[in-house]
């Protein structure tokens, strides 16, 4: 009879099978210690935004009045190093303003709304613009690269520091980042370069509601 053999095949069968679990639990015991595995972890985007966290979550309540459009970041993250010029044609990014808050907002001379929100910019940084914070406003206009100076000459904005984009690419990258919809496009962004808030159209930025709003991401 072959009973007692296969009895014997059986047993072996299963201690191998066991012998090969119990290595593949030590393998993956392994990796886990390695690549963290199964274990908790800290993305290093969202450590470095943990700051802007507590920030938002101080901002939410003043969302309101002439700001109410603002969508206040829920879970912020670093936003793209976006590059542009200054007036003198120099090669700016987003870091060189690391250390300050920054309010940046694309704008173009054809788009009536940005045209509009101009002055209240421009008395935003009148008022609140120093080393902890200042609205940096980049033109996107492709075309007639004079034509965004001399207007913002004639309608008498002299607090803002010109910037520009003629290749309009850092709308494009916060497209891409779902963070521009829209022209105007303005993003409310920490020390660390990490998103606080974001707008797509139009604010009065030097009402008492939008001043209250950056007041909040300014305090410590």
């Amino acid at each position: 009879m072959n009973g007692p053999a296969n009895t014997t095949q059986g047993r072996s069968l299963r201690r191998l099978v066991l012998i090969a679990a119990l290595a593949l639990v030590g393998v993956l015991a392994g990796a886990a210690g390695i690549y963290g595995i199964g274990a908790p972890a800290r993305n290093p985007a969202t450590a470095t935004c943990q700051a802007a966290s507590e920030t938002a979550k101080r901002m939410a309540p003043l969302s309101r009045g002439e700001v109410a459009a603002v969508a206040v970041a829920s879970d912020p993250h670093r936003l793209p190093d976006l590059s542009f010029r200054d007036g003198e044609g120099r090669e700016m990014t987003l870091a060189d303003w690391r250390g300050r808050t920054v309010l940046l907002n694309l704008w173009a001379t054809w788009c009536v709304p940005c045209r509009k929100e101009m002055p209240a910019l421009d008395a935003l940084q009148a008022k609140l613009g120093g080393p902890k914070f200042q609205v940096v406003a980049v033109n996107i206009d492709t075309r007639a690269p004079d034509k965004p100076k001399a207007w913002l000459h004639d309608v008498g904005i002299t607090n803002l520091a010109y910037y520009a984009d003629p290749s309009a690419k850092t709308f494009q990258d916060l497209k891409v980042a779902g963070k521009a919809f829209g022209m105007p496009t303005t993003l409310l962004v920490d020390p660390e370069g990490c998103e606080l808030g974001n707008l797509a159209g139009p604010a009065e930025w030097a009402s008492d509601d939008a001043i209250k709003l950056i007041e909040a991401a300014l305090a410590q």
